[in-house]
């Protein structure tokens, strides 16, 4: 089997911490955080965070996992947002709403990195494919 084909992947191990670092830095930052696999592929990859403006996939022949897919969906959904939380705020509210804000994503971090998927699916030449999940840490 072709090295830079990513059938070849059976599992693919995820830091939780790189996980919720990349669903954090997208939801709070300009550009994209993705878990990136890169060739040479083999049965056991190791997905590392990856921060871009441009999407290189085509060029280097990577894989991008979506922090959306890692996490399990329920506690995505959960993520707090600051805007819900200031948008009937007034002026003097915001320096304590934003404490508490990061407080509530500090709580949100923790839960999160207790909910990583089992499976996660990948797009290779045959189509869209599940492939098992392997915490580290």
């Amino acid at each position: 089997m072709d090295d830079e084909d990513p059938s070849a992947i059976r599992s693919i191990a995820v830091s939780p911490d790189d996980a919720v670092d990349a669903f954090v830095y997208s939801r709070e930052n300009p550009g994209e955080a993705v878990l990136r696999v890169t060739p040479p592929f083999h049965g056991r990859m190791r997905a590392r965070i990856h921060v871009y403006r441009v999407d290189d996939t085509h060029l280097t022949g990577a894989v991008h996992l979506s922090p959306d897919d890692v996490i399990e969906d329920d506690v995505s959904a959960a993520y707090p947002r600051l805007e819900d939380e200031l948008e009937d705020a007034d002026p003097d509210e915001t320096g304590g709403i934003r404490k508490r804000h990061a407080e509530a994503v500090e709580a949100w971090q923790e839960r999160a990195r207790e909910a990583i998927v089992e499976s996660v699916p990948i797009e290779t030449a045959d189509g869209s494919r599940r492939v098992e999940v392997k915490r580290l840490g």
